[in-house]
């Protein structure tokens, strides 16, 4: 019973606190559980590191669109939340097993989508420096590896200008602050992708794409959406997925790049995974790298979370990242930051001059 209550206790706080303003419909349903003792005892069939709501409502929201849940995907399409919540607890009970499956097997995965408006002029500006005219990305730390179809999206900026592709299917929009715009030119020609990490996703996997929606609330359609043209613009010209640790794997990734291309590697919030020891092990590889062939590095990350990245000066934890572009070619090192964003690269602040 102490576990319950203490398993109620998150549930409660989830759907009152944490979903509240991000998704109402998963606030009723977090809020119902929290008063079922049968729920409850049905989390507890998944290991105790993934009862937490994020990781049990995606278990359930993957069995709705797998088509396993039908009266629970019903009541996420209604939108109804008291319906929701009896379709999803009564789901819990009769599937306890599926759900613990899933939950024990999977990880989370947010906040995916939208970083194109900050990578796309900060490659640009590091192929500029280097003048490449041709680049290959290696994107560190990919999920499904979205970031690397960077050059394939529409971008739009909320000063007007645009850059990208405008007429692909999958569109983004960031707002900027300050005077100084981000930079009009248009990205070298990609002649390589790949993505490295410890757990990537294969979109074209039925059972890895459906997972990264289910990994969304049902009700915001917009996201689902945008993230379903984001995987299927993936899909159509699959990267390479290379998985392990990134120093290890780096080299592997660097010969998949043609020669006389300029290898971008590219984090966005995904250095703050690895401890400082490991964040200087990444600097010094590339350092290794650019010994033999020219380096671009591109970053989005915290205030002092990306090594050798100047700050401006800013506090870290200020709840803004900086954008940094660092080049390396033989003992020449040359790093400078170029901007700070906001909200995953949605608003950003542009403030070096090309």
């Amino acid at each position: 019973m102490g576990k319950a209550r203490t398993l109620a206790q998150v549930y409660r706080r989830f759907g009152e606190a944490d979903a509240a303003g991000s998704s109402p419909l998963y606030g009723r349903v977090a809020v119902a559980v929290s008063e079922s003792d049968e729920a409850l005892r049905a989390i507890e069939a998944a290991p105790a590191r993934k009862r937490h709501p994020t990781v049990i409502l995606a278990a359930l929201h993957d069995l709705a669109l797998a088509g396993r849940a039908p009266a629970l995907a019903a009541a996420y399409t209604s939108g109804d939340g008291d319906a929701a919540a009896g379709a999803a607890i009564d789901t819990l009970l009769s599937m306890t097993d599926a759900v613990a499956a899933i939950a024990a097997r999977r990880r989370t995965r947010t906040g995916e989508t939208g970083r194109y408006a900050v990578l796309y002029p900060a490659i640009t500006e590091a192929a500029r420096r280097m003048g490449a005219n041709a680049v290959g990305l290696i994107d560190v730390g990919c999920s499904a590896g979205l970031n690397l179809n960077v050059d394939r999206v529409g971008i739009t900026y909320g000063d007007g200008r645009s850059l990208g592709d405008q007429s692909s299917p999958v569109r983004m929009s960031a707002s900027m602050v300050g005077e100084r715009p981000v930079p009009a030119g248009a990205m070298p020609e990609v002649v390589a992708r790949v993505g490295v990490g410890l757990d990537p996703v294969d979109v074209t996997d039925a059972d890895e794409a459906r997972w990264l929606l289910a990994c969304l609330p049902p009700d915001r359609p917009e996201q689902l959406a945008r993230l379903e043209a984001e995987m299927a613009l993936a899909a159509s010209a699959p990267p390479a997925l290379l998985q392990g640790d990134a120093v290890e794997v780096l080299p592997e990734a660097f010969a998949r790049v043609p020669p006389d291309a300029l290898a971008v590697v590219t984090t966005t919030w995904a250095l703050s995974d690895f401890p400082l020891e490991g964040r200087l092990r990444f600097l010094h590889r590339l350092d290794e790298t650019a010994a033999h062939r020219p380096v671009a590095w591109v970053s989005a990350e915290g205030v002092g979370v990306a090594p050798a990245i100047p700050t401006f000066g800013d506090r870290r934890a200020s709840g803004h990242s900086i954008i940094g572009v660092a080049v390396l070619d033989h003992s020449t090192v040359h790093t400078e930051a170029i901007g700070r964003c906001w909200s995953r690269g949605r608003l950003l602040s542009w403030l070096t001059h090309s």
